[in-house]
This record gives C-alpha cells, sequence and structure tokens, in this order.
C-alpha cells in the first residue's frame, strides 16, 4: 500500500484582506526559523530523508502576482533536490493581487479563495498560470493539483481535463464537503472527468463525524490505526495531509514568535519511522507514481474507516493543553522582544 505524505506548501494572505495594512508572509511560513534552524520544511527534507521516504509537495503558484521576486523558486527547487515530487497548488485569492486597487475588491467580494463554484475559464486561467510557472521554474510539469481549502466541484475536474493534468487530491470531505454525491469519496482511486482523483483519506474519529487525517489534527495512535486498517480493507493507497507550519506555534501578527511544534513533529518522525519499519506493508511514496498505476477494481473502494474515541480524547485533551501551554510561553517569550 502506498502512503503519500502529501504537503502544501504556500505563503500566507496574513490579515491583509481585513486590513490593508498587514503585509502577506512569504518565505517564513514555508522555512519556519527559530534560532537560525528551519523548523518546516528543514524539518520535513531532514524527517523524510532520515526515513527513506519520498514526499509530495504541492507548490502554490498564484502568490506570484504578490511576491513578484519569486521567492518560492528557491525553495521549490531545494525540494526537488532531494528527490521529492513537486506538484500544482492554487489558492486563487492572491489574483486579486494584479490589481491596483485590490483592498476594493475585497470589500466588495470577500470571499476570494473559493474554487468551487468558479466559472470554467477561470478556474483553466488559474491552472494555465501554474503550469506556466513550472516551466518557468524549469521544473518538471505539474501531473497532480490540489484546490486550495480543498475546494473542488465538477467544472474543477473539467478544467483539470482541459488543461492536461491527469491526477488530483482535491477531496477531503472533513475540510470541504461539495455535497454533489459522486464526490462522497473518502479513500481510493477514482475517475472523474477523466482525471484520477485520490482523496486525502477521510474516517469517521467519533460517531457521525468526519474527520480527513493531517498531521496537525490526528494523533500518531490514529494514524498507525488507520494505516493498519487501510492495508486489511486492501486499499491501494493512503494520502496525508500536512504543512510546513505545521511544525511550528506561532503568535501575534506576522508570523515573527515562534516555537518548535514537538507534538506534530513527533507525529510525523514516529509515523515515517512506522511505515519505514514494516516495507512489506507500506511504501512511502509521492503521490503521482501511486496515482498512476494501473487501475483495477479495488481502486474504487470507498470505505469508511472508523477510529477509537479512547484514541480521539487522547488527541484531544493533547491539543488543548499543548496548544495552551505553547501559546503562554509564546507570550512570555513576545513581552521579551525588544
Amino acid at each position: 500500500m502506498h502512503v503519500c505524505f502529501t504537503i502544501d506548501t504556500e505563503f500566507s494572505i496574513a490579515g491583509a484582506f481585513a486590513d490593508a495594512a498587514l503585509r502577506p508572509v512569504g518565505v517564513p511560513m514555508v522555512q519556519c526559523e527559530i534560532d537560525g534552524r528551519s523548523q518546516g520544511l528543514g524539518f520535513l527534507l531532514d524527517c523524510f530523508g532520515r526515513h527513506g521516504a519520498q514526499a509530495t509537495f504541492f507548490i502554490e503558484t498564484v502568490q506570484r502576482h504578490y511576491f513578484r521576486d519569486d521567492p518560492m523558486r528557491a525553495l521549490a527547487r531545494r525540494i526537488a533536490q532531494h528527490g521529492h515530487e513537486l506538484q500544482l497548488h492554487v489558492h486563487p485569492c492572491w489574483a486579486v493581487f494584479q490589481h491596483a486597487d485590490w483592498p476594493r475588491r475585497v470589500r466588495l467580494a470577500p470571499r476570494q479563495d473559493e474554487l468551487a463554484g468558479r466559472a470554467l475559464d477561470s478556474t483553466i486561467a488559474l491552472l494555465r498560470q501554474g503550469q506556466e510557472t513550472f516551466a518557468a521554474w524549469c521544473l518538471p510539469a505539474p501531473q497532480v493539483f490540489r484546490a486550495g481549502s480543498l475546494q473542488h466541484d465538477e467544472n474543477l475536474y473539467r478544467a483539470l481535463a482541459a488543461v492536461g493534468i491527469p491526477y488530483s487530491s482535491n477531496i477531503g470531505l472533513g475540510v470541504f464537503n461539495c455535497g454533489l454525491a459522486d464526490y462522497q469519496l473518502r479513500a481510493g482511486r477514482h475517475v472523474r472527468h477523466g482525471v484520477v482523483e485520490c482523496p486525502v483519506l477521510t474516517f469517521a474519529d467519533w460517531p457521525g463525524h468526519a474527520k480527513t487525517v493531517s498531521i496537525s489534527g490526528t494523533s500518531f495512535a490514529e494514524m498507525r490505526g488507520l494505516l493498519d486498517s487501510a492495508h486489511a480493507a486492501g486499499l491501494e493507497l493512503v494520502v496525508i495531509l500536512s504543512h510546513p507550519f505545521e511544525y511550528v506555534q506561532s503568535y501575534g501578527d506576522g508570523f515573527r514568535v515562534l516555537r518548535r511544534h514537538a507534538v506534530n513533529q513527533s507525529r510525523l518522525e514516529r509515523l515515517c519511522a512506522y511505515v519505514a519499519a514494516h516495507p512489506q506493508r507500506f511504501q512511502a511514496s509521492g503521490l503521482a507514481a501511486a496515482a498512476g498505476q494501473p487501475l483495477t477494481a479495488a481502486s474504487s473502494a470507498n470505505p469508511l474507516l472508523r477510529g477509537r474515541l479512547w484514541r480521539t480524547a487522547g488527541r484531544l485533551g493533547t491539543q488543548v493543553l499543548y496548544d495552551r501551554y505553547g501559546q503562554w510561553m509564546l507570550a512570555r517569550r513576545a513581552a521579551r522582544m525588544p
């Protein structure tokens, strides 16, 4: 079974839409440097390297409308040098920065970041901008797409087919549910408008509640149990979601006061070690490599895996306590800053 670690690598609007005096945050959102050490991208690359895991980094490209000096390019090339897949990620909200009157446009239409419900031609233009960016950065053409905030609808798949992107990972029902019957996908590989969709694994962490698997939102015990259940169910792949900034805690505006997120770093470290320790069952691989395997009758399996309430309770308790402790520590650090 392929285990696909997927990292949405993106910059942040950082409140600029609410207050035009604030400025988006670029490289620090990815590097997450603390005392000269990268606890975001640097930690991820080191962790995957220690465990021999290939991952997929979804690179957001529309931010070029704001960051005209292309700081993402160097980050993408660094990731590629470590042997990981680079695929396309789009947050449409960045496109508003191509207009000098962007604050007025945001006031008139605050929902700038939605792909669901967007006109087909507009989505096609966003995808082609991403493809052109990959070409300008001398990167291989993207084969997999992920929508910002996992927003999707049928037009998105029509647009992907139109621009020739064969695979996607847009669906995580615990994050966004478009409500369409054909898109209630929790696992597996499913063809929609000629595009192979590989949803982020969604499970029931308690009865009636859908939870999409992410490093920041799922404990190691839960993820280990889900991998075992997925393998027993005969699933071909499991997709896990993450972001570089999940591996630090932040305080205040500007992403300047940070501390290492020891809980999330430990989760990823332990999960990578678990996958590496069971090569007869699991293989950490890029998403394009997994999605491109020949489809079989088992590919469209769409089970609802179930967690254990005691694991869910343990995760919730840990997150509440650690978040409160982290914010207290960060507030003390901020108070000492000049």
